[in-house]
């Protein structure tokens, strides 16, 4: 037999139950409005002549409206960004759920997040930087050739994919600042570096990198003549210190224990080359791994960084 009980309030009582419970509603209206109004907008196997067909993920501000023009970041690793529910590992960078806080407590300018997806077995193919690769001897590109470069990388074709065919899609459909000082790209691990390679490469394209537990070493083991390859690279590619914004960080566990060492031999280069703290930062972050969980803890960062209202 079901029990139901009743409960009786005086219409005193009821007012302010009622009134509570509207007070509980519009609280809840009020702190997720802005995530409820930002929507994300999928585009199924965007085709390229460059690299393979992929998924893209367009991420749009609260409110975004075609008659106000908005900055534009490209992320990497687009499938790992928004839901963890979806990934391989169950993580996310909760990127969404930043953006809105950030844009709400406007602490940085509303923005266009364009999430590239990967292709697993190209991940690595196509984000190490080809010209540091070129400069390697071969038995160390042998060496990579049996871990993780099954051929020679394709990260030229990726950067021409965005800057010649994903961005202008980007700044034709959407209400876009199409200028390099509106528009910025990250990444993590072996995005980070893919990212460094782009801001290099086309510094007429992106005036902002973010490199997140930037995979300097290019391999799982420590070794110096990869990390020299891209630090000489960085050193003669890397724009001169007067507008270009460059992040970098890293955890001090799981695989970015490896990484401060590295880290420091690009931080070098960033002093020699002059680059004052408005335009550069590098940080470390004790105890954070090398995953999407310590990269969601830690956004914020960097997103305040190249976003700054």
């Amino acid at each position: 037999m079901r029990t139901i009980t009743s409960m009786y309030l005086s219409p005193k009582g009821s007012i302010r139950f009622l009134c509570f419970i509207l007070c509980i509603i519009i609280f809840d209206a009020c702190t997720n409005s802005s995530e409820s109004n930002a929507k994300i907008e999928h585009i199924t196997n965007f085709s390229s002549k460059y690299v393979a067909t992929r998924n893209i993920d367009v991420w749009l501000p609260p409110d975004y409206s075609s008659k106000q023009k908005y900055s534009v970041l490209y992320m990497h690793d687009g499938q790992m960004l928004f839901d963890s529910t979806a990934t391989w590992n169950k993580q996310a960078w909760m990127l969404g759920k930043t953006m809105n806080q950030l844009i709400d407590e406007q602490k940085i300018k509303e923005c266009i997040v364009v999430a590239i997806w990967n292709i697993t077995e190209l991940r690595t193919i196509e984000y190490f930087p080809n010209k540091a690769y070129l400069t390697l001897s071969d038995s160390v590109k042998e060496g990579l050739s049996k871990e993780r470069l099954k051929e020679t990388p394709k990260s030229d074709l990726y950067l021409k994919f965005i800057t010649q065919e994903l961005k202008p899609y980007i700044d034709e459909t959407y209400s876009t600042y199409s200028d390099a000082e509106h528009t910025f790209i990250a990444g993590s691990s072996m995005g980070g570096l893919i990212s460094m390679y782009a801001i290099c490469e086309y510094p007429e394209i992106f005036g902002g990198a973010a490199c997140l537990s930037t995979h300097w070493p290019g391999t799982y083991n420590s070794n110096i003549e990869i990390p020299t390859a891209f630090r000489d690279y960085f050193e003669s590619h890397v724009p001169f210190a007067e507008k270009h914004k460059i992040y970098f960080d890293y955890g001090t566990e799981t695989l970015d224990a490896l990484y401060k060492p590295y880290q420091q031999m690009i931080d070098t280069v960033m002093l020699r080359k002059g680059y004052p703290s408005e335009l550069w930062m590098t940080k470390e972050f004790i105890g954070h791994a090398h995953d999407e969980r310590s990269w969601a803890k830690r956004l914020h960062i960097p997103l305040e960084f190249l976003l700054l209202k």
